[in-house]
């Protein structure tokens, strides 16, 4: 309180009577050397009852008063109008990230992430679009909208040990102004202990280095994660071989850390490798209860894909999951991708290996193949 207003009256509003929360003032009396004061908390709607000395009133901070002084920060305060205004920006701007990001994505990648993803409760989600389609730019556009929205604070990105400080600088910091920690050999060996160490951030981290280094692994396995994303989720390899399951180090080490994760995303444009045992145990990652044989696969799909696509055929299991749409997984090739306007955002033309082969057998003639 100012030393000409060190004195409480009923309705003012003041900081620091309860650390919680700001209070209103409903009534203050004599209580033999000290005032009690009588207030109400303008969340909690609690009332509250306290002698208070003359020392202790004028520490409080008077918020609203039937007095209104006008000597405080103006910076401060429009620094933290602003702070808040972007803390809860969210709730009015539907593409949020989007307008504080810089990028300019395209409609598919839109539709990925504010159609798919942002409306699951829980994502554990296998993003298989074509090559070239911006999975990463739709990754950072998820993850800022769940950061802002609070739902998430820690996070691991796990790509191939080529794209770790591609994601770290050119894909989360220059395009979506998000700092992240990159995790290797020296910076785990100065703190180990960082998984846990800090509360919330962004790690990267390389996929080799998270199967082989037996600590680190240890470290993350140890860490609860609000987000797990991995990068080319198609290196994660496993078969089976009658009743022997053969699994990659870099599989089992995703296993171990989808554990522990809430939500985890899997990346790769190449999802499908021709067989049914490998492509399972890579959804099976996602949901080890949904997807135990083959059959429960195409099934559960099956049942999930009519509320995105009505009358929509389900490719067996053991075909391309091209225009698959449901809540486990979503494929998208380059000729469904267009522009704003409705151009295509590809111009090419896809060939079967037959079709390849037989192209490829034909004569050359001055450098052109003959029609």
């Amino acid at each position: 309180m100012t030393p000409d207003r060190d004195t409480l009256s009923a309705g003012d509003v003041v900081s620091g009577f309860e650390p919680s929360e700001l209070v209103e003032v409903q009534q203050v009396k004599a209580f033999g050397d000290r005032k009690l004061v009588e207030a109400i908390g303008l969340q909690s709607r609690r009332h509250y009852k306290r002698p208070l000395s003359d020392d202790e009133i004028a520490s409080l901070v008077r918020v609203r008063g039937d007095t209104c002084l006008y000597e405080g920060d103006a910076g401060a305060f429009l620094l933290g109008a602003e702070a808040e205004r972007i803390r809860i920006a969210h709730q009015f701007d539907p593409l949020f990230a989007v307008n504080s990001s810089i990028v300019d994505p395209l409609p598919h990648q839109i539709e990925a992430v504010y159609r798919f993803l942002l409306p699951l409760p829980r994502i554990r989600f296998l993003l298989a679009d074509d090559t070239g389609a911006g999975k990463t730019i739709m990754t950072g556009l998820l993850l800022k909208e769940l950061l802002f929205r609070g739902v998430i604070k820690k996070i691991l990105i796990v790509t191939p040990g080529g794209l770790t400080k591609q994601w770290k600088e050119d894909e989360l910091q220059e395009k979506f102004g998000l700092y992240s920690r990159l995790v290797n050999r020296a910076s785990f060996d100065a703190e180990p202990g960082q998984f846990s160490h800090y509360e919330e951030g962004i790690f990267v981290i390389s996929v080799d280095f998270l199967a082989r280094c037996e600590p680190c692994l240890r470290a993350a396995c140890a860490t609860a994660w609000d987000f797990v994303v991995v990068d080319e989720a198609h290196k994660l390899s496993a078969y089976e071989y009658r009743t022997k399951v053969d699994k990659s180090d870099r599989y089992e080490a995703i296993e171990s850390v989808a554990k522990v994760a809430d939500h985890l995303l899997f990346l790769t444009a190449t999802p499908h490798k021709g067989r049914k045992d490998s492509f399972r145990r890579l959804l099976q990652l996602l949901d080890v209860d949904l997807f135990q044989k083959d059959e429960h696969v195409a099934s559960h799909v099956k049942e999930q894909i009519e509320s995105y696509r009505a009358g929509a055929d389900m490719p067996d299991i053991g075909e391309p999951i091209t225009h698959a749409r449901n809540r486990f997984f979503l494929r998208r090739l380059k000729e469904e991708m267009v522009e704003w306007n409705g151009d295509e955002l590809f111009v090419t033309e896809r060939f079967k290996t037959s079709q390849r082969i037989a192209l490829q057998n034909q004569p050359l003639v001055l450098g052109y193949r003959s029609a």
